[in-house]
C-alpha cells in the first residue's frame, strides 16, 4: 500500500500529534541540563521545574506595590487590544471584500490599490503610527488593523468573485437588487471563509500586537517580555511565550469550533 493511502487510527493519530511536543520538551530539558552542568548559574535555559515554579508565582502572587497580579492584567490588556483590532479588521475586510467582489466599478478602483497596500510591511509603519496617533491604545490597535485588513480584503473578495455567475444571474432574474444579492447570496457563502481568514490572521495579529507593546506600552504581554529581557529572566519570558501560544491556540480552536458548528458543510481539512 502506498504511503498516501495509509491513515492512522485514532489512538495512533493522537500519539503522532503529541510526539513532536514531547520531543521539543525533551530536547529543551536535555539542553538545559547540559548548560547547567557546565554553569549552574546559567540563565539562558532554565530548568523546566524552575519555569513551572515561576509560572505558578506569576499567576498567583500580586505585585508588591499595587497588589495586582500583573500576569492577568497584562493578559487582559493584550486581549482587549487584539479583540478590537481583529474585530475592526474583520468588519472592514467583510464589507470591502463584498464590494470589490460584487461591483466591477469598485473592483476596478480598489483591487489594485489593496494589492499594493498589502505589500507594505506593517511594522515599517509603526513609527508613523506612533507619531500620528501617539503612544496610546489607538496606535497599537491601528497596527493590527493595518497589518491584517489587506489580506482579509483580498481573500474575501476573491471568494466572492469565485461565486458561480449562475447564482447571481438567477437572483437578478428574480428581481433581487445589488444589496439583496450581497446579503442573501454572497454573504452566507463568504462567512465561513471570513472565519478561516481570521484564523489565518491571528498569527500576524499577535506579532503586530507584541511589537507595538514592546516599543511603547505600560502593560501587556509584549511589554512584560521586553521589560524583563534586560534581566535575562528567561523563566518569565518562556512562561509568557508559552501563555501567548496557548491563548493563540485556544482562539484558533474556538474559531474552528464556531465554523464547524455554524457551517458544518464547509469541512475542516484537518487544520
Amino acid at each position: 500500500m502506498r504511503w498516501i493511502n495509509r491513515h492512522p487510527g485514532r489512538a495512533f493519530a493522537a500519539f503522532l500529534m503529541i510526539l513532536p511536543f514531547v520531543a521539543v520538551v525533551l530536547a529543551y530539558a536535555i539542553g538545559s541540563d547540559i548548560r547547567r552542568a557546565e554553569n549552574p548559574a546559567d540563565k539562558l535555559l532554565p530548568a523546566p521545574s524552575q519555569i513551572v515554579a515561576t509560572a505558578e508565582r506569576l499567576v498567583t502572587e500580586g505585585d508588591r506595590r499595587s497588589g495586582r497580579i500583573l500576569f492577568w492584567d497584562d493578559t487582559a490588556a493584550s486581549l482587549k487590544r487584539l479583540a478590537i483590532g481583529v474585530g475592526i479588521a474583520a468588519s472592514i475586510g467583510l464589507i470591502s471584500g463584498l464590494a470589490i467582489g460584487l461591483i466591477p466599478l469598485i473592483r476596478a478602483g480598489l483591487a489594485g490599490f489593496t494589492a499594493v497596500v498589502s505589500m507594505v510591511p506593517p511594522l515599517a509603519l509603526l513609527p508613523i503610527l506612533f507619531i500620528t496617533f501617539g503612544l496610546g491604545e489607538l496606535s497599537k490597535v491601528a497596527l493590527i488593523v493595518i497589518g491584517i485588513t489587506p489580506f482579509l480584503i483580498r481573500d474575501l473578495s476573491q471568494r466572492v468573485i469565485e461565486i458561480p455567475s449562475e447564482q447571481l444571474i438567477k437572483a437578478q432574474t428574480l428581481g433581487a437588487s445589488s444589496a439583496v444579492i450581497a446579503l442573501r447570496v454572497a454573504l452566507p457563502q463568504i462567512m465561513p471563509r471570513l472565519i478561516q481568514a481570521v484564523r489565518l490572521s491571528l498569527g500576524p495579529a499577535w506579532l503586530f500586537l507584541i511589537a507595538a507593546e514592546a516599543i511603547a506600552a505600560e502593560n501587556g504581554l509584549g511589554y512584560r517580555i521586553f521589560l524583563v529581557r534586560r534581566y535575562l529572566a528567561m523563566d518569565i519570558i518562556l512562561t509568557y511565550v508559552a501563555w501567548i501560544t496557548l491563548l493563540a491556540f485556544l482562539m484558533d480552536w474556538a474559531l474552528r469550533w464556531l465554523s464547524n458548528r455554524l457551517y458544518p458543510w464547509v469541512g475542516e481539512g484537518g487544520l
